[in-house]
């Protein structure tokens, strides 16, 4: 067995699982669980179409590259969203069966390069990063994402030491959880380490589409401001998931610089990770249609209008740039307010702390909790209204 499997951590609700063993929910109210970011709204009806239209694809082995009229529309949409010149469909972008595997795949690629290679991951941060790099052998360099400095990444006061050993950098702009957004001037800084001390930057931006006010920079358009028209250095890693509510498609892309896509493509034939017909052909009448991507902001954002509007007061809570999780500081442990509400108010969060790792002898992200505000907005309300007098009893 390889030995590096046993340094992998338990995954974060596993050990959410084991903190609620033995707890009872109140039983006089349904329980709500704002734990997991999975997109509860419909599907669009146009991706659903499509789906069922084309179901015989079955009967067909994909191709590792996808069909070029996936690729197109693909590059059709970034193309536009983005405000980019050109993203070549041949060479510049490549359809995964959603980020979670491509984010694990790309670090298996791109690691071993360097002598004491190491990956930067920002603190708290998707657990798939992690993961990806112990099982390719790196050392992870976490980076603080707290409240001391409004929950923003100071990549300038990482060493040159580092960066020389860094293979990947990952950014998770919008940010899970904090939902903060990475700055023209970021990536500007990490554009020159990047060209300075070879190193990739991994751009996981699949909640890019749900925003409130103007849409969030992404990296291959920072590229574009910045001149780096070969996107060199730099990709980017986009869902249908929370774009589109289709969480069950497992469909995204990998797009920029087509130097790393290609071993990166290689990599996967022998992987064996090909997009079926049939999830292609729904993935295409989803990148093609904003309609209902407009639909499904509108939705978040009266969500998150109305949820603030009753947690404020009794919260430190703020609304996100970007993404649908609200990730408030509270007055406790964060295991002890998840099994507190839990017992009395049937709302079940998740503790901020299992998704950092302590360094320096802190976790960035204790005392927090996340909320994925994904189910119908009602629901959502409900949930507030219990976790605000959940609250005031502690308060009074």
């Amino acid at each position: 067995m390889n030995p590096l499997i046993n340094s992998l951590h338990p995954y974060p609700f596993q050990k959410l699982a084991e903190l609620l063993e033995g707890i009872t929910p109140n039983p006089e109210k349904p329980l709500i669980k704002l734990t997991i970011g999975e997109p509860q709204h419909d599907a669009p009806q146009v991706a659903l179409d499509a789906l069922s239209e084309n179901i015989l694809g079955v009967n067909k082995y994909p191709g590792t590259k996808g069909e070029l009229s996936l690729r197109s529309s693909i590059s059709n949409w970034a193309v536009k969203r983005f405000k980019l010149n050109s993203l070549d469909p041949e060479t510049e972008i490549l359809p995964v069966s959603g980020t979670r595997e491509a984010l694990f795949a790309i670090t298996q690629t791109l690691v071993g390069g360097k002598e004491q290679p190491l990956i930067v991951s920002p603190n708290p941060f998707y657990q798939i990063y992690e993961g990806a790099g112990i099982l390719a052998g790196a050392e992870r360099h976490f980076l603080p994402c707290d409240s001391n400095a409004g929950y923003k990444i100071d990549y300038q006061a990482v060493s040159d030491d580092i960066w020389q050993r860094c293979e990947i950098v990952f950014v998770c702009s919008p940010n899970n959880p904090a939902g903060t957004v990475t700055t023209l001037e970021e990536y500007d800084f990490l554009l020159k380490k990047a060209e300075q001390f070879n190193f990739t930057i991994v751009a996981d931006e699949c909640y890019s589409e749900i925003y409130f006010d103007e849409p969030p920079l992404g990296l291959l358009e920072a590229c574009k401001l910045l001149g780096n028209s070969s996107y060199k250095h730099c990709l980017i890693f986009q869902s249908l998931s929370k774009r589109s509510n289709l969480p069950g498609l497992r469909s995204g892309f990998v797009a920029g610089d087509a130097s790393l896509l290609k071993p990166f493509l290689l990599y996967r034939t022998y992987q064996g990770c090909a997009m079926p017909a049939h999830h292609q052909a729904t993935s295409i009448a989803a990148w093609n249609d904003e309609a209902h991507v407009e639909q499904n902001r509108a939705i978040y954002a009266r969500k998150f209008e109305s949820v603030l509007s009753i947690l404020s007061p009794v919260l430190d809570v703020k609304k996100p740039e970007a993404g649908f999780y609200l990730w408030p500081k509270v007055d406790m442990t964060d295991e002890e307010f998840c099994t507190s509400l839990y017992q009395e108010e049937a709302v079940l969060v998740l503790p901020g702390s299992y998704l950092g790792r302590v360094v320096n002898g802190e976790n960035p992200g204790s005392k927090h909790v996340r909320m994925a505000l994904v189910a119908e907005e009602q629901e959502c309300l409900e949930a507030a209204k219990r976790i605000k007098a959940f609250l005031q009893r502690r308060q009074a």
